[in-house]
């Protein structure tokens, strides 16, 4: 695999050197940020919307816990949600459209908070 975009995009040299109970923790997390992004969803929020917003940056900083990502590289995390891939998978299992949901509000937040 070449890296695409410097630090933070290849996924092939991630290492999981945390705890049961860590790894516990982060998906129960990233469940809870995925759910809330689920409700909004549902109501009707655009990706736009502030509170929204707010969700994209509390999984922005659940993602520091990892790796730093840049505004592309944050961008083609959310890209991922788009394309054949796990990622797509768990989101639109959870919520149809919210693999593209999330992507969109992703891409929303990074464009004004990241360089």
């Amino acid at each position: 695999m070449r890296e695409l975009d410097g630090p933070g995009i290849r996924s092939d040299l991630y290492q999981n050197n945390f705890s049961k109970e860590q790894n516990q923790q982060f998906t129960a997390t990233f469940t809870e940020i995925t759910e809330a992004f689920k409700e909004r969803q549902v109501a009707g929020n655009s990706p736009s919307d502030p509170t929204v917003q707010e969700l994209v940056q509390r999984h922005y900083e659940f993602c520091l816990q990892f790796w730093t990502p840049t505004r592309a590289a944050y961008k083609a995390l959310a890209q991922s949600y788009l394309l054949p891939s796990g990622y797509r998978d768990s989101y639109e299992s959870v919520n149809s459209g919210l693999a593209k949901y999330h992507h969109d509000a992703i891409v929303i937040w990074a464009d004004q908070n990241l360089q």
